[in-house]
């Protein structure tokens, strides 16, 4: 049985009730604006859960909430049962992927110190160690792992982003967010990425948040489809049920969209 099947009634995120509200304004009059109302969700191990919606609809406040980067301002956020701490970015029980691979590899160093630092900040084995653990992680990722001694600026788009791919999960994260990974790259390329992002999780059994416009991709990647309006779940269903026959007009009007 695989990881991700013997995980897959584990809860790694749970959100209950779940608000963000920020303040703006000049000192002497702050307004509290809300990014997030009464978000209630939980992904699985071994499970995708796409986050649609339109522009400030609230998607990357939440995906910034679940990766422990936005404290919520009302509510409950669980990690793997258990309440969130900050400690767990440290810990590498985390990660995220970027539209942008350049906001995840430093371009002036090779992609193999940029995959490691995540092991050097936990102070994973020796240098050696680490240095056998990126080849095992690019060779995972579908890339030669003689690429590491490459420098961002002399890979191609997918090889670049496949490295960031390789640097989120060197940790062996439960837990990772999709933050638009694919709408950067050719639709070749963006295939190839899903594919790879599908075995991923098969062989690993992480949970995931893909955030993306692109319900394309979305319809096939993820297992939920959780749309989200003016910081609101107007509808959490499986991708099947979302792409068939959704409840909500919102929704129809996102799924026609691609139609």
């Amino acid at each position: 049985m695989d990881t991700a099947s013997a995980n897959s009634r584990a809860s790694i995120i749970s959100l209950t009730d779940l608000g963000v509200t920020y303040r703006t304004g000049p000192l002497w009059k702050r307004v509290a604006v809300p990014a997030v109302k009464s978000v209630s969700l939980q992904i699985d191990a071994g499970e995708t859960v796409g986050l649609v919606g339109e522009s400030g609809s609230g998607k990357t406040t939440l995906g910034r909430v679940m990766l422990g980067l936005v404290k919520p301002s009302a509510g409950q956020f669980l990690f793997q049962q258990r309440p969130f701490h900050p400690g767990l970015r440290r810990e590498g029980a985390l990660s995220v992927v970027f539209q942008h691979p350049e906001w995840a590899l430093n371009p002036r160093l090779r992609c193999e110190s940029s995959i490691a630092e995540p092991l050097n900040i936990q102070k994973v084995g020796d240098r050696a160690e680490r240095k056998e653990k990126v080849a095992a992680m690019l060779a995972q990722v579908g890339l030669d792992p003689a690429l590491a001694k490459r420098f961002p600026g002399e890979l191609s788009g997918g090889q670049r982003q496949r490295m960031a791919i390789a640097r989120a999960l060197i940790t062996h994260p439960r837990f990772i967010v999709f933050d638009e990974a694919v709408s950067a790259l050719d639709v070749s390329i963006q295939s190839q990425i899903l594919n790879l992002i599908r075995s991923l999780q098969e062989q690993h059994g992480f949970a995931a948040l893909f955030i993306s416009h692109d319900l394309a991709a979305t319809r096939y990647i993820s297992h939920r489809i959780a749309v989200m309006r003016a910081g609101e779940f107007v509808e959490v269903a499986p991708a099947a049920k979302f792409y068939s026959s959704p409840d909500h007009p919102y929704s129809r009007t996102l799924r026609e969209s691609i139609v």
